[in-house]
């Protein structure tokens, strides 16, 4: 009885927990460098973890063909089973945690995003909510639900990220921006054919968006040939584009949501009529489908939806 006991606990005893993990990041990429990448660890200590992890199921999990790697009918049954369990211990530690941080909202936006469309709209929601605290952090990564506090993220794209669930804030469109005082220099923005005497600002955010229109592109639509929309400056983030043009330097093909609280207060007009085009890409509130969200992260969520809807309507 004892050598039975003693056998069936040896049988269920459970591997080491980062040769779990890293087996579920190499399966789920089928790259042991991107999984490295992810944990932050060299691609060496992956493939020795899933060593150690196939010797202690005595059997591969993976095929080897060249520089890539195939699932095992035994690796392709535990993935599923695996990703599902460290999306249980994610939210299981969030919940830990959930008493200390009640009131505290952690976002993830993109810098521009951030700084032109939400931080001016943030104390309007403070005033509405005095105990909530709402931490933003400004980047560009996608963001990892199962290794950070992050509640929620405002991303800008198509809306379908893997394993996340996606709700439309707001779409978006693209219009040529500029500041006043271009209006009454020498050559003021009547037509766009007026383009051909002022600095023309591009957009080169990293967003991999077809739909969006440069300058070329822009131009051509409206019949103008006379306007060379290769030359100008390149900025890298849409609100540097935005701030260059309320500085004087220049014209930009900007994107609306990031420009619309200049128009609003006057440090930007758009000098075209029928300047605006819209994109495919939009706007997105984005949380793991694992997890429900708090009432502060829905509080906010409706909040924001309801800000984006009045900023459609009204056109700022």
């Amino acid at each position: 009885m004892q050598k039975t006991s003693s056998k069936m606990a040896q049988e269920d005893r459970l591997p080491a927990l980062n040769a779990l993990r890293a087996f579920e990041a190499a399966a789920r990429h089928l790259s042991f460098t991107r999984a490295a990448e992810e944990l932050n660890v060299t691609p060496g200590a992956i493939s020795q973890q899933i060593r150690q992890l196939e010797e202690f199921a005595g059997a591969p999990l993976f095929r080897r063909t060249g520089r890539t790697v195939l699932l095992t009918d035994a690796g392709q049954a535990a993935l599923p089973l695996l990703t599902n369990a460290f999306e249980m211990m994610a939210e299981a530690v969030h919940h830990m945690r959930a008493p200390a941080r009640r009131d505290r909202l952690m976002i993830s936006s993109a810098p521009s995003f951030a700084a032109k469309w939400l931080a001016p709209r943030l104390e309007q929601f403070q005033q509405l909510n005095p105990e909530a605290e709402v931490w933003v952090s400004a980047d560009t990564a996608m963001t990892d639900f199962n290794h950070s506090d992050i509640d929620l993220a405002l991303r800008y794209g198509k809306g379908t990220y893997e394993g996340l669930r996606s709700e439309k804030i707001m779409s978006e469109s693209i219009l040529p921006v500029c500041s006043p005082d271009l209006m009454s220099g020498p050559h003021p923005l009547r037509s766009p054919a007026d383009l051909v005497h002022h600095t023309l600002l591009h957009d080169e955010s990293p967003e991999n968006d077809p739909s969006r229109p440069d300058w070329n592109s822009w131009l051509k639509a409206r019949g103008v040939t006379t306007v060379d929309g290769n030359r100008g400056p390149r900025l890298t983030q849409s609100s540097l584009v935005v701030e260059a043009a309320a500085a004087g330097r220049g014209v930009a093909l900007a994107k609306f949501a990031i420009a619309s609280g200049d128009l609003e207060r006057g440090r930007l007009i758009a000098p075209f009529a029928d300047g605006a085009s819209d994109i495919d890409f939009a706007y997105w509130i984005v949380y793991p489908k694992w997890r429900t969200p708090s009432k502060l992260a829905r509080t906010f969520m409706a909040w924001l939806k309801s800000e984006a809807q009045a900023a459609e309507v009204t056109g700022v």
